[in-house]
This record gives structure tokens, C-alpha cells and sequence, in this order.
């Protein structure tokens, strides 16, 4: 079996589904603006996350914040397949938010373990995966959403917002606000240098060492991320590719194949079709 996916959009929570079986390498380190709950259908899914390699096998749940860097790659020649959920901070936050007891002011969701051996988890994921991938009735979508979130409470903790926390490395803080305000420029390392009185060699070590990822690497991934929202909204991937500062839609397509495994057009045909 070569390797192959499925993606659809729910128009009415903005909730995207993925189905996918990958052989060799899947993905290059990247990260996403919402919450991801996945299940491994079959096969070891492998992958690196929070510092540490993990291998999700079947029947096993994975569960990834906001902005979590993390790749994938198929360890063994069968493959792996998986079934994955993307759901926008707002629907987790106010979901959840209903099921914790004195939530306190200013505080996030997170999960304190990234892979999860809970049977009843991974059957409420795969539950709400079918139901809205395949658009079940309205009721059924949103009971199934309901009763995956009510099981998810069980891993989720809160914590304050990072940006309520004082970080030893505020620059880095600073830099990320920055990268997402200008996202839509063309930003160069010399302008954010000059912007917080540093050197390059310290704001990329600086960040590194909080995002994971170099400065020009996560703006990429915030990029990517935009170009998502924007193809499923109808834009045409040479005027996203335009507004997102890539030097034209090849170079658009380049990095979107690379991260995503599907072409721009691609990817908005499927998105587009399933909120029809």
C-alpha cells in the first residue's frame, strides 16, 4: 500500500479531519495553531516531540498543543495509519472550560502526557473522527465532539498563559509576537535584530532554545499554517502564495508538499468540497 490521506473541513466548528497511511518518511518538523487528538489505526507511527521520540501503535492516542513542534516517519516497512483531529483553541478552551471545576482567569489547556494508553480515549476519538469526517447529522457530530472532549479531561491539566509567565528569555517571547504581527512581510533576521537590540547568534539561540525551532523555521510553519486557513476560505494559492511573502506558488507548493504531503490546490479542493 502506497502511502495516501484523506483530509476534510467541518464548516460549522472549523474542525479538521485527516485519515493517513504513510510508509518511510512522513513529515518534516513542523507545528500547527490548533490542538491535535489522534489515534493510530495501524502500524508505529514514530515521532519526534516535546525532546523525545515516541511510537504511537495501534489502538494508542496522541495529544498535541498549539504550536508543538513534531514529525513523522514509518519505522517499519508496513506503514503506519492514523486518524487525527485539528481543533481551533477556541472550541478546546470553551468546551473544556465547562468541564473543569473553578478554572482560574487566564489559564490554557494543556496535556501533560503526548501519548496516551486509555482504550475508551481512543474509541471517543475515533467516534468523533467518523462522525464529522464523514458529516453524520448535526447531533451526532456534536454529541460525539462532546464525549471525546468529556474523555480528554482526564490527560488535560491548566496552567497560567505563557504570556502571563516571566520567562529568562523574553526576547524570544518578543521575537514570536513579532513574527506573528509581520507575518505577511518579508522579514529579515537584521530587522529583528535591530528591533531588540541583540545579535543574530543569540536571538536564534534564544529562540531556539524556547520554540524549538530557528526564527526563520517557525515563521515558515506560521506561514503554512495562514495558507491553510486561507485556501479552505476560497483564496487562490498563487494569491496566498503573494500575500505570504513565498517568492511565487511553485514556492508555496514546494513547502506545503514538503510539510503537508498535498498541493495547495489540493488541499483546498478537499477542504472546499467538504464544506459544500
Amino acid at each position: 500500500m502506497n502511502s495516501w490521506l484523506d483530509i476534510n473541513k467541518d464548516s460549522d466548528t472549523e474542525i479538521e479531519t485527516l485519515r493517513a497511511h504513510f510508509k518511510g518518511h512522513a513529515y518534516d518538523p513542523h507545528w500547527h495553531d490548533t490542538y491535535l487528538l489522534g489515534v493510530t489505526e495501524q502500524g508505529v507511527q514514530q515521532f519526534q516531540c516535546r525532546k523525545q521520540t515516541h511510537n504511537s501503535t495501534a489502538g494508542g492516542s496522541f495529544l498535541l498543543e498549539p504550536g508543538e513542534l513534531h514529525d513523522g516517519t514509518a519505522p517499519l516497512d508496513e506503514g503506519f495509519t492514523y486518524q487525527m483531529l485539528y481543533l481551533p483553541e477556541a472550541i478546546i478552551h470553551r468546551q473544556l472550560g465547562t468541564l473543569f471545576h473553578h478554572l482560574p482567569d487566564n489559564t490554557e489547556i494543556y496535556f501533560g502526557q503526548t501519548l496516551v494508553n486509555d482504550q475508551r480515549l481512543a474509541r471517543s476519538i475515533s467516534g468523533a473522527f467518523s462522525a464529522i469526517h464523514y458529516q453524520e447529522p448535526r447531533i451526532v457530530r456534536e454529541a460525539c465532539l462532546d464525549r471525546m472532549l468529556e474523555r480528554v479531561t482526564a490527560h488535560a491539566k491548566w496552567r497560567k498563559k505563557a504570556s502571563q509567565l516571566t520567562s529568562p528569555v523574553t526576547v524570544a517571547a518578543m521575537v514570536r509576537d513579532y513574527l506573528h504581527a509581520n507575518l505577511h512581510q518579508d522579514i529579515m533576521l537584521e530587522q529583528l535584530v535591530v528591533e531588540f537590540g541583540t545579535d543574530r547568534f543569540r536571538l536564534t539561540r534564544a529562540f531556539k532554545k524556547v520554540y524549538g525551532q530557528a526564527p526563520h523555521a517557525y515563521l515558515i510553519s506560521l506561514r503554512l499554517n495562514r495558507a491553510r486557513q486561507l485556501l479552505s476560505q476560497g483564496v487562490k494559492p498563487a494569491d496566498v502564495a503573494s500575500d505570504l511573502c513565498f517568492a511565487d506558488q511553485s514556492h508555496l507548493g514546494r513547502w506545503f508538499r514538503r510539510v503537508y504531503r498535498l498541493t495547495p490546490a489540493s488541499y483546498q479542493r478537499r477542504a472546499q468540497t467538504f464544506q459544500k
